[in-house]
């Protein structure tokens, strides 16, 4: 990767879905060769998407909880396990390997406390390998950044 593929990724993580000719006359590259560093791009892997980016509030989704969990056991197959069984719910938007007294960190987006109430009960505690889980409430989102810094 080089400085313009760095540049590209900067004006796409803004703007993912501006024109190529913008982006062309903005990277100082012309269009086909441009064009074929974002295939590169995309096809190394640097690029893994494109997606909206959504008000959650504005979908009914008002809530951010973070969950610590400690799971009951460490191993590979049991991690594995369990990440398996989190990508069945769709409230959970992220989850986190970690390191230190908890293992995973989750956050979870939800409708108001009877809707988390009824994820916690009907889903996450019915997952195996679980030993204890605390969970905290965002009151609001102070910084979300969807750019990676250019370092």
């Amino acid at each position: 990767m080089d400085k313009t593929d760095r540049q590209i990724i900067a004006a796409l993580q803004r703007d993912g879905r501006q024109k190529l000719a913008d982006l062309s006359e903005r990277i100082g590259l012309s269009p086909t060769p441009l064009a074929r560093r974002i295939a590169r791009l995309e096809k190394d892997g640097i690029i893994t998407g494109y997606s909206a980016r959504v008000d959650q509030e504005s979908l009914g989704l008002p809530l951010n909880i973070f969950i610590f969990v400690e799971l009951e056991k460490q191993t590979r197959a049991a991690i594995t396990a369990f990440e398996r069984d989190l990508r069945r719910f769709e409230e959970v938007m992220e989850c986190y390997l970690m390191t230190g007294t908890r293992d995973v960190l989750i956050r979870v987006v939800a409708a108001d406390l009877a809707a988390f109430d009824r994820f916690l009960e009907d889903g996450l505690m019915q997952t195996e390998n679980i030993r204890s889980m605390r969970s905290s409430f965002a009151l609001r989102t102070m910084i979300r950044r969807n750019a990676l810094p250019q370092g």
